[in-house]
């Protein structure tokens, strides 16, 4: 009895001194990868120096791990390839972004992925065939450490993608979801938001809900800095997208509750070592000659994602037979190219939608009411356009030089946009399924994918420069 007594109070007081022990959680995160394989040698490095350090290392991502690389998007399960690395990697848990909808690929996926899929603010059907949690509780050493996922949600009710492709799940609020899990902090050490709301988004999240420990957030590619304030005591981290930097984050806990919290941004490509399992993988995912297929030449380099824009633009207005052309500038996952051979990887990985162009008939106060109600207020998300020329106005103390104010449009030789005649209109399936519920008006299939409309466009011009007409002229104001 007397050493079953000892036994006892041996362990109440090995229980009482770790409880009082200061503990770390490191975690490695990353965000908007989209399908950057590339850079997945150095960042596996990147893991395995932290789990040396660190074995209990937790590593997240904050959503759209796909879209924009051929090579991963058009495999034959799409976007195997970057599931097949994060596994190799050792992930713990995705959110969903925006783009994990992209191509109805996302069920089979969940199957090979050897991490979870966080998201409290969406609800998918049985028939649906997806698994999505809205939480998971991690055990590291003894600690629990609660995650809570979201994504973003548009005016429409949907997160960004085409409508056909979220068939079957229901959303709801960021917000509303969160705020129901405020009672699932208090039974964790630490509690995460895995988010993939963004920047603004995740701000407004820490204001609201400073039971949370940390925001990993995502979708608005903001890189931070570790200069980054706390909001309402909340750490918010963030990277730029397609790995170029990625968050070793550190939360020091004592007594069951955060103590400390920090981050370090990690430079991916400036990493000296790489992992040579996760690079011979990479080199047998990039063999494919189909994709090294040279379509045209670039006699000067494109250089900014606006002439990638543009290039599109004009071959809607040559292919699809319209006087206007609109682009989604969401819609152009390449930010350049280099002088010199145009691939067909490049362009699948410029376009990767697989959307349709399609064709209709619109005013120019409709075509006027596109732009303005598309942008939501933001000169990035302003689709951008051919055959005329848009003025957009950004309000000079802005520190982004991003909101609008307003946008006024013109033709080509500056002279004024008659706003009441019609025009035919070129765009794709995504941009013209978006506006239909505020301009009701009906879209005429030209049946063929808007990637091999810039093929076709590209193989008969052979050789190609950025337009040196532009089409988007931004004022502050």
């Amino acid at each position: 009895m007397k050493q079953r007594l000892l036994l006892f109070e041996l362990i109440f007081l090995l229980a009482h001194l770790c409880y009082g022990q200061t503990r770390e959680v490191h975690i490695l995160a990353a965000n908007d990868m989209h399908a950057a394989i590339d850079a997945f040698p150095q960042f596996a490095a990147i893991a395995d120096s932290l789990r040396t350090l660190y074995p209990s290392l937790l590593v997240f991502s904050a959503g759209d791990n796909r879209t924009g690389n051929a090579f991963s998007d058009k495999y034959e399960i799409s976007s195997y390839p970057i599931v097949a690395l994060m596994n190799q990697v050792g992930f713990n848990a995705s959110a969903l972004g925006n783009h994990e909808f992209d191509v109805k690929s996302l069920p089979p996926l969940m199957g090979l992925s050897n991490f979870s899929y966080i998201c409290a603010n969406a609800s998918p059907s049985k028939e649906s065939g997806l698994h999505i949690v809205p939480t998971q509780v991690f055990d590291v050493e003894g600690m629990k450490i609660g995650v809570i996922g979201a994504i973003q949600i548009n005016t429409l009710g949907r997160p960004d993608t085409h409508p056909d492709n979220v068939e079957g799940i229901k959303f709801s609020l960021p917000m509303s979801a969160v705020a129901k899990y405020e009672s699932f902090s208090h039974q964790c050490d630490a509690t995460i938001l895995l988010s993939h709301v963004g920047y603004e988004g995740d701000i407004k999240m820490a204001q609201a809900f400073p039971w949370l420990d940390l925001i990993i957030g995502g979708h608005t590619h903001h890189q931070l800095t570790t200069d980054e304030p706390l909001y309402n005591g909340v750490l918010i981290t963030q990277n730029k997208n397609a790995l170029q930097t990625v968050a070793h984050i550190t939360l020091t806990i004592r007594n069951g509750r955060v103590t400390g919290k920090k981050v370090e941004y990690i430079k991916v490509k400036s990493f000296s070592k790489k992992n040579r399992l996760v690079e011979a993988m990479v080199q047998y995912f990039n063999k494919n000659p189909y994709f090294e297929r040279i379509i045209a030449e670039a006699a000067e380099p494109f250089t900014e994602k606006d002439e990638l824009n543009f290039l599109m633009c004009d071959a809607f207005l040559e292919e699809g037979g319209g006087k206007i052309s609109i682009v989604n500038n969401g819609g152009i996952r390449l930010d350049s190219i280099a002088a010199g051979t145009i691939t067909m990887g490049e362009i699948l990985s410029m376009d990767p939608f697989n959307n349709l162009a399609v064709k209709t008939r619109l005013t120019g106060e409709e075509i006027l009411k596109l732009l303005t109600t598309y942008s939501r207020g933001s000169l990035y998300h302003l689709p951008r356009v051919g055959g005329i020329i848009c003025e957009a106005t950004v309000d000079k103390n802005d520190q982004y030089k991003d909101r609008l104010k307003h946008i006024k449009l013109t033709t080509l030789d500056g002279k004024k946009f008659d706003l009441h005649k019609t025009y035919e209109v070129v765009t794709n399936s995504y941009l013209a399924s978006i506006c239909k519920p505020f301009l009701n008006n009906d879209y005429e299939s030209l049946y063929i994918h808007t990637a091999d409309m810039l093929i076709n466009y590209l193989k008969k011009l052979k050789v190609v420069s950025p337009t040196r007409i532009d089409r988007l002229i931004v004022k502050e104001e």
